[in-house]
C-alpha cells in the first residue's frame, strides 16, 4: 500500500522509546489521512566488528522513516546508515526517509588546514546516494545544508525548549538575560531575546590554545539578574562552565543553559555538576535521561508533527514562524 507511511527504528537501541514515541504521537492525529505503522530494524555486529542489518518489515512502496540512534559511536551510526538505506533500496522502498535527531559529523564542515576532508560533504556524499529525504534538528552550520540533493528540513528546537521553560520556569524568566557563551552564538540567541522578550550579553572569549580557554569578558548588565546560556551544543562544557562562574562573579543569580544537542564528551557532565550553573536543559536528540543539574526536554512532539506535516502535503515552516 503505497499510501503506508512505515516508522522505523532499532528495537535494541537508544532510538527505539523515541521512535515510539513518535509513531503513538501520529496515531493519536485525529487529522491524519495516511496509516502510520512501526517496524523494527535489527542493527547488530560480527565477532570481527562489521555491521550487519536487516530490516524486519515489508517497506514494498511505502514511505520509510528510519530514525537513527544518535549516541552510536560516529563510525557505526555512518555504517549503519549507510547500510540500512541500501537495504532499504534493495527492498524497494518507495521513499527512503532519514530522521537523524543529531547529525553527526556536521561540525567538520569545511577545510581548517591544507589536505583534510570536510567530513560533512562526505556524509552528504553517502546519504545523496539513496535517501529521498532529511530530518535533523540545529545543524552546527546550516549552509552544509548546500551539500545535500535532496529536501532536507533543519529543524529548530527553540520553540519546544522555549514552551518548557515558559510553562516550568516562569517566575525565572521574569527577571532574565539571555547570554551567548561565545560570539559565534550571538544570531542563536536572538531566537530566545525575540521570543521571550529579554536583553541579550555576550560572554567573549580569548583562547591560549586549541581546547584551552584564556579571559572571558560578559559584554552587557547581568548583575542582579537571572541568566540563560543558549547554544547549539555541549561537548566538552569548557566555555559553559567557565562562562557560568565569570557570571556569578559578576553578580548574576541563578544561571541556565538550554542546548538542543548534549555530546557531554570526557568529564564533561562532573564538570556541569560542580560548576555555578543550576540546570541545564537539553534535548534528547541524543537519546539520554535527566541526571542531576542536567534536565531532558523531549523533541517527539516536534519530529512527528514534523512527519505528519510532510506526509499530509503541510508547510513545515510554519511551525517555527
Amino acid at each position: 500500500m503505497d499510501n503506508e507511511i512505515l516508522i522505523l527504528a532499532d528495537p535494541k537501541g537508544n532510538a527505539w522509546a523515541f521512535a515510539h514515541r513518535v509513531y503513538q504521537k501520529l496515531n493519536s492525529n485525529s487529522k491524519r489521512e495516511r496509516k502510520y505503522s512501526l517496524g523494527e530494524v535489527e542493527i547488530k555486529k560480527f565477532n570481527d566488528g562489521e555491521i550487519f542489518v536487516k530490516i524486519n518489515a515489508n517497506t514494498r512502496k511505502k514511505t520509510c522513516y528510519f530514525i537513527h540512534d544518535s549516541s552510536m559511536p560516529p563510525q557505526d551510526w555512518l555504517v549503519s546508515l549507510a547500510q540500512i538505506n541500501d537495504a532499504l533500496m534493495r527492498s524497494s522502498a518507495g521513499k527512503i526517509c532519514n530522521v537523524l535527531p543529531y547529525m553527526k559529523y556536521s561540525r567538520q564542515d569545511r577545510m581548517t588546514e591544507p589536505r583534510t576532508p570536510i567530513s560533512a560533504s562526505v556524509v552528504a556524499n553517502l546519504i545523496n546516494l539513496s535517501a529521498y529525504r532529511i530530518i535533523t534538528t540545529d545543524l552546527h552550520n546550516p549552509a552544509t545544508t548546500s551539500s545535500y540533493k535532496i529536501p532536507f528540513d533543519n529543524l529548530k528546537a527553540y520553540p519546544v525548549i522555549i514552551f518548557y521553560l515558559k510553562e516550568k520556569h516562569s517566575e525565572f524568566l521574569e527577571n532574565a538575560v539571555i547570554v551567548a557563551p561565545d560570539v559565534g552564538s550571538a544570531e542563536r540567541v536572538k531566537s530566545y531575546a525575540k521570543r521571550l522578550n529579554l536583553n541579550v550579553a555576550i560572554a567573549h572569549k580569548t583562547r591560549k590554545e586549541a581546547g584551552v580557554i584564556g579571559d572571558m569578558n560578559i559584554i552587557g548588565e547581568v548583575e542582579g539578574k537571572n541568566i540563560i546560556l543558549v547554544d547549539d551544543m555541549i561537548d566538552t562544557a569548557g566555555t559553559l562552565c567557565k562562562a557560568a562562574g565569570v557570571l556569578k562573579q559578576k553578580g548574576a543569580k541563578k544561571i541556565f543553559a538550554c542546548a538542543t544537542h548534549g555530546i557531554f564528551s570526557k568529564d564533561a557532565k562532573e564538570k556541569i555538576q560542580a560548576s555555578s550553573l543550576d540546570k541545564v536543559f537539553i534535548t534528547d536528540s541524543i537519546p539520554q535521561k535527566t541526571q542531576g543539574k542536567i534536565e531532558i526536554i523531549s523533541l517527539t512532539n516536534l519530529f512527528a508533527e514534523t512527519i505528519f506535516r510532510i506526509s499530509h502535503g503541510i508547510s513545515v515552516s510554519e511551525l517555527f514562524e
